[in-house]
């Protein structure tokens, strides 16, 4: 006896397709999952990545602001340079900056001029009608 799921002419296939309803989900892959107990993967991450934040956060400040001494005397001898707490963000803002102007730029380049001919459109029915049908 053959598998009443088992696929194997397209008859068949349209035929599963008729009996089937359409269903749209706008659900992310955790809602579809969710069971109801305990927090969802999507939460989890968000919490985890925040906390990581802040403590990135106060890394980078304790290691930008406090004196040297001070690291020193709660054991802490080996660190970056100090010059890449400055460098590294002004390095990322003039990054931002150029790749924002290079993008606007890139726009420039790729837009027709004003007086071009190629940003005219035609459509061939009013063409047609213009011309009296030749």
């Amino acid at each position: 006896m053959e598998d009443r799921h088992s696929v194997n002419s397209p008859r068949r296939i349209l035929s599963f397709s008729k009996r089937r309803r359409a269903t749209v989900s706008f659900l992310d892959q955790d809602d579809r999952t969710y069971s109801g107990f305990g927090p969802k993967t999507s939460e989890v991450y968000g919490f985890v990545g925040s906390i990581t934040t802040v403590v990135a956060t106060g890394i980078f400040l304790v290691w930008a602001y406090v004196p040297e001494r001070c690291l020193n005397a709660i054991g802490i001898y080996y660190y970056p340079s100090r010059y890449w707490a400055l460098a590294v963000p002004a390095y990322a803002m003039v990054t931002l900056v150029l790749a924002l102007v290079f993008y606007i730029g890139l726009n420039f380049m790729s837009t027709p001029s004003p007086t071009s001919l190629n940003k005219i459109r035609v459509h061939q029915r009013s063409f047609f009608i213009l011309t009296g049908g030749r």
